[in-house]
């Protein structure tokens, strides 16, 4: 995972500032990271831990104005990652995923670093620093997919989804991103206008922007790097035109927030806005997100996924967004990315910027998705889970 991690997601060079950020509880990966990148040709690789117990102490007893605050130094370090056009590497895998469920649901979902958020949305969307997501494994994690701490299976599970169980799982990660490539370049010809997603309890429109561009995991930096932001990545998505957005979407999967989980969540959509929050568990969590600034109710992402995702086909929810929001369709409230649109006319008028990006699964075999065309005629884009645009 750690050479994965290294080669093809961050795709490290000579010389290059690597930082790594984790849970305390990843550390043995981090440490794997650390020597794989060094064995790149990494010029210096530093750690980034946090410790959730700190963020139960603060949304437990820190002062409300310190709910939003970001760590000392934080934003100064990716800035010196911008500065050197350095690569960031996260790992994922909640080790205590309930930690947080029995506090203040409102004051979780607030308790967001904002200026670090705002800068990772900046150096993310205009592509200043390689990055990528790696997952890690562990018996808390485990016990929420299997219902007992079989770090085993997890594993066994994370290799299938990342491709690891391949002969050469850099040439599977070559060939996959050369068809997901493709599908986004078939939409993006199509300049679909609108997007309907229906299903049980979804009627939902959603307008793109004129010079909307659908994107895969095949990125580049603004100097030309590439690189693989999600290991393991299986969609194709698109920033939308904030300001158009109505009807109701449903969540298809469980979403697991900061420590705390949301199930069954419906949101009501308004002239782009997100006017109502509905949800049998973490509904306040997610009003709490809402609340970060002006812009996390209008939408940033919508990414389509389809029954081939080796991901889904594991037949799991993984009760995390890195896996489960590969496994099948899903939008993002909050950020939007630039990359995506064209234009900087349509950039300026209907791009998201926010400090928040929270993706939620909304897509399946029951969720017919369609594009419209200048002309008004209305395509499919999936059916029965799979693309019908390739």
């Amino acid at each position: 995972m750690a050479e994965l991690a290294v080669s093809v997601g961050a795709n490290v060079q000579p010389g290059q500032l690597v930082v790594v950020s984790c849970l305390v509880e990843h550390a043995a990966l981090a440490r794997q990271i650390a020597r794989a990148a060094y064995e790149a040709g990494a010029g210096l690789v530093e750690p980034r831990y946090f410790d959730r117990h700190f963020t139960r102490a603060l949304v437990e007893l820190g002062p409300e104005s310190s709910l939003g605050a970001s760590a000392p130094g934080d934003v100064a370090m990716l800035e010196t990652l911008t500065a050197q056009r350095g690569a960031f590497i996260q790992i994922s895998g909640d080790a205590e995923p309930k930690l947080l469920a029995d506090l203040d649901g409102a004051r979780v979902g607030r308790a967001q670093p904002r200026d670090f958020l705002a800068e990772w949305e900046n150096m993310v969307s205009n592509r200043l620093v390689t990055w990528t997501i790696v997952p890690a494994p562990n018996a808390g994690w485990a016990q929420q997919v299997f219902g007992k701490p079989d770090v085993d299976a997890l594993w066994a599970a994370v290799e299938k989804a990342v491709r690891l169980d391949r002969p050469d799982p850099v040439a599977a990660w070559r060939a996959h991103i050369a068809r997901l490539d493709s599908i986004a370049g078939a939409l993006t010809e199509r300049r679909f206008e609108l997007l309907r997603y229906r299903g049980p309890g979804t009627d939902f429109t959603v307008g793109l922007l004129p010079s909307s561009r659908w994107r895969c995991a095949k990125f580049e930096t603004a100097y030309g790097q590439a690189h693989v932001p999600n290991l393991p990545t299986e969609e194709v998505f698109t920033s939308p035109d904030k300001r158009r957005a109505d009807g109701k979407l449903r969540s298809t999967r469980p979403l697991q927030v900061a420590g705390t989980m949301v199930t069954d969540l419906e949101l009501v959509f308004r002239d782009g806005k997100i006017v109502e929050v509905d949800a049998a568990q973490g509904a306040d969590v997610i009003r709490g997100q809402l609340e970060i600034d002006a812009n996390a109710v209008r939408l940033g992402e919508v990414s389509l996924v389809d029954g081939s995702s080796e991901v889904g086909k594991l037949g799991l929810i993984f009760y995390n967004t890195l896996f489960d929001e590969n496994a099948t369709c899903h939008v993002a409230y909050g950020s939007g990315f630039a990359f995506c649109v064209d234009d900087e006319a349509d950039r300026e008028a209907g791009l998201n910027s926010s400090s928040a990006h929270t993706d939620f699964m909304v897509g399946g075999p029951d969720v017919e998705i369609d594009g419209q065309a200048s002309g008004g005629t209305w395509t499919p884009i999936i059916r029965g889970d799979e693309f019908q645009i390739h």
